[in-house]
């Protein structure tokens, strides 16, 4: 029979506080594939919709500018004609590659059950 552990409170705030953190910005719908489509490189707008199939034009501007608020990300303006933006993750941004990937790598082996498209 397993002995339960006791741990004290105040470890479990530092935890918690962390990971609610965390999940504020990668929990909401569509930061995560965004955050994955740039871990490749940077991207346009155009081409970050085409990738992230479902998601409207007005929840990736409004993603973007969240994302760009939390510094995950920049946005960068090439002058025209025509005028070009661009997005790439920021260093720490791009910080998440690594734990992403293990968390897709887990996901791979932990959760059979694939979402429908």
């Amino acid at each position: 029979m397993a002995v339960k552990q006791e741990h004290a409170p105040e470890q479990c705030k530092v935890v918690d506080e962390g990971i609610t953190r965390v999940f504020q910005v990668l929990g909401k719908r569509w930061n995560g594939p965004i955050i994955s489509v740039l871990i490749d490189g940077p991207a346009h707008f155009a081409d970050l919709r085409r990738a992230i199939p479902g998601i409207s034009e007005r929840m990736l501007s409004d993603r973007l500018a969240e994302l760009g608020a939390t510094g995950l990300l920049l946005r960068e303006v090439t002058e025209g004609p025509p005028l070009r933006v661009s997005y790439r993750l920021a260093e720490k941004g791009a910080a998440l590659e690594s734990p992403l990937r293990e968390l897709a790598a887990w996901a791979e082996k932990h959760l059979t059950d694939k979402p429908a498209c």
